[in-house]
């Protein structure tokens, strides 16, 4: 199985190490013909502004918009608010408005309240250790999102069909049940 990660900036190599961990082929993506022959997708977390600028740069926008409509994704902190189909304090980020939520920007603070919170998640038994690190926050959800997991009523893990989205950074913690969770949305499709 051949699952893409955008690899223009942010924490796309240890998306790559975990997929690696479960046995499957991660592809780097910077090119619109890197898109071909994946069967998933994952946008990592980094930083908003300068993710949205490198996908212009490198005329990725048409080509992932396209993807995201047929396949599944995943996108984590920075990868989600591009996934939003609204961005409240956005002024620079392209969003590809396919994930029907309402998300800020960093609005759980600033670097230094970054935090580690053990999370219970709809599909899991056991808690999940989430790292948030200058997050962003979703305010809104349709009816046709589901939520997986909250934190003071704010959810922090959300699915709508083929999309899959968290505000924390799963591939920090080398806890591999979020990607494996993805590759049966994958498996799935």
């Amino acid at each position: 199985m051949n699952i893409g990660v955008l690899s223009l900036q942010g924490a796309f190599l240890k998306h790559m190490h975990l997929l690696k961990t479960i046995g499957v082929n991660p592809v780097n993506v910077r090119y619109s013909d890197d898109l071909s022959n994946l069967h998933g997708l994952i946008i990592p977390g980094g930083e908003s502004t300068v993710l949205s600028k490198l996908i212009m740069k490198q005329s990725l926008y048409e080509p992932l918009e396209k993807y995201i409509s047929k396949y599944p994704v995943y996108g984590t902190c920075a990868g989600l608010i591009l996934l939003s189909k609204t961005i409240e304090n956005n002024k620079l980020v392209r969003s590809f408005e396919k994930l029907d939520i309402s998300i800020k920007r960093n609005a759980w603070g600033r670097q230094i309240n970054s935090f580690i919170s053990n999370l219970k998640i709809k599909e899991f038994d056991k808690t999940f250790k989430g790292i948030f690190i200058r997050a962003p926050k979703i305010n809104k959800v349709s009816l046709n999102v589901d939520i997986l997991s909250s934190i003071n009523n704010s959810p922090v893990m959300v699915r709508q069909g083929n999309l899959l989205g968290t505000t924390f950074h799963p591939e920090l913690s080398n806890d591999i049940r979020i990607h494996k969770y993805f590759l049966s949305m994958v498996e799935s499709c």
